[in-house]
């Protein structure tokens, strides 16, 4: 059935209620609530029902729960380092001992380097960076809406610039499809790579996010959260003694990560029987799972944490878990605004509200005007559902289509998707990205919305202008 312009009404409702009332959790649930409503022909009970029905069958995800397990769990990790004097070992160490970071720009580029360099899961990257950093900004004086904003500029736009990731997995396989079904053709990785240099977005808020930390450029209300934030004294054990104890659980996080993808991308190829001996590293690691991966991950972590604090002796085991279930209460809200986030998400779908957005602009523009007009119609389809993994899956076909019918660059349209969908999801109070780089910081999701979407409309405009620009040039 369609639609037709109440497709988009679900998530425009709970996105406006959400920067309105600041109420994350009842915006999202009077938007699906809405979105239910239309689906069953505006039958009060029959909506509740199905709205329940709905988030009970979430849990039937595999990926779902393993993404909602490592949410908790990250927040047990963060307790476990604080509790142990990991943290604060580690701010001795970069504050005092070697004087690493001395200075709100030292705490605030610590954290953007930590972003840049760690490319191989958005929700790691902004984990680990917000993580490290977050008492350091606290010492300096750096709000929390700030670093959650460095967290989030440098997750998603550098894990779709170094595409050795899930990123990278997804749009291979879009690609590598529209190449078997004769629309393009070529390489997939090729074509991948060559438009890279065509994400715009992405390129832009790493420089704009840089800039802002050289200069402490603060505009809109990113502006007030500064001014409103003091310096806090943390306390620190005697030469920093505990900095092991934050250093290699962190170390296992990540080292976790390209271990677990590669180990489910052996699974992966085999499950599609495939010979190993034939696939290459970056093949087994382009196959693995993403949400499986993070969840090993953090598994992992506890359990060295559990060794290292407890079997060593830093630790009792009933502190140990008392820091493990109070750090995962800690995030339970947060866990339950990404279920309602992954509800609407699919509600989205099933209104199909992505391809009514993108009949609406097929058939009446000239091929320079293609690159551009993908890019913002991908930013409102991400912005809207909350997913730009999802917007890559709609408007990747649609775009190469238009690219080649009109005769637009190919590269350059391709980079028009992925900008766009980063672009709108960065954007986005409701996407999951946005919710993780709050919680890695810890402040609240709306705040960290509105004190970004300057930033975000400031790097999406000089994108719209590239696009438009580069879409002419390259006719």
């Amino acid at each position: 059935m369609d639609y037709g312009v109440l497709s988009i009404l679900p998530p425009l409702l709970a996105i406006t209620l959400a920067l309105v009332t600041r109420d994350v959790l009842i915006s999202l649930t009077v938007g699906i609530l809405a979105g239910f409503l239309i689906l069953n022909n505006y039958q009060p009970l029959d909506a509740v029902l199905a709205m329940l029905d709905s988030i009970v069958a979430l849990f039937a995800e595999g990926w779902v729960v393993k993404t909602l397990i490592f949410s908790l769990f990250v927040g047990s990790v963060i307790r476990l380092m604080v509790d142990s004097g990991g943290v604060a070992g580690l701010v001795h160490f970069l504050t005092q001992k070697s004087r690493a970071v001395r200075s709100a720009r030292g705490a605030m580029l610590l954290a953007y380097l930590i972003g840049v360099v760690i490319f191989i899961e958005s929700s790691i990257t902004s984990l680990v960076a917000g993580t490290v950093a977050r008492p350091l900004c606290d010492k300096y004086g750096v709000s929390r809406q700030k670093l959650a904003y460095i967290c989030d500029a440098t997750s998603a736009p550098v894990c779709s610039l170094i595409p050795l990731n899930g990123w990278g997995a997804l749009l291979l396989g879009l690609l590598a499809t529209q190449i078997t079904a004769g629309v393009l053709s070529g390489s997939a990785v090729e074509i991948l790579l060559k438009s890279i240099v065509y994400n715009f977005y992405s390129w832009l808020t790493l420089l704009l996010v840089l800039v802002v930390i050289l200069r402490n450029w603060d505009i809109g209300p990113m502006r007030r959260f500064e001014e409103n934030t003091t310096p806090v004294n943390i306390p620190v054990p005697a030469e920093g003694v505990h900095i092991g104890r934050m250093l290699l659980p962190l170390a296992v996080l990540i080292g976790m990560m390209p271990l677990s993808l590669y180990f489910t991308g052996q699974a992966s190829l085999l499950g599609e029987g495939k010979a190993l001996e034939s696939q290459t590293f970056l093949d087994t690691i382009f196959a693995g799972s993403g949400s499986t991966s993070v969840f090993y991950a953090v598994l992992a972590t506890l359990l060295v944490a559990f060794v290292q604090y407890v079997i060593l002796g830093s630790m009792s085991r009933q502190d140990y878990f008392r820091s493990m279930f109070a750090g995962a209460g800690e995030l339970l809200p947060i866990v339950i605004i990404l279920v309602l986030a992954f509800v609407i998400g699919n509600l989205v779908k099933e209104l199909d509200a992505g391809n009514y957005l993108a009949s609406l602009a097929q058939g009446w523009l000239s091929a320079g005007w293609i690159p551009v007009l993908v890019f913002l119609l991908s930013a409102v389809i991400a912005f809207a559902t909350g997913t730009s993994w999802g917007t890559f899956s709609i408007m990747m076909p649609i775009g190469v289509s238009l690219a080649v019918a009109t005769g637009a660059d190919v590269y350059l349209v391709v980079g028009a998707v992925v900008s766009g969908g980063v672009f709108g999801d960065h954007s986005s109070p409701i996407s999951d990205t946005t919710i993780i780089s709050s919680l890695a910081a810890g402040c609240d999701v709306v705040d960290h919305t509105a004190s970004q979407l300057p930033y975000a409309l400031l790097a999406g405009a000089g994108a719209a202008v590239l696009f438009m620009v580069f879409g002419f040039a390259l006719l």
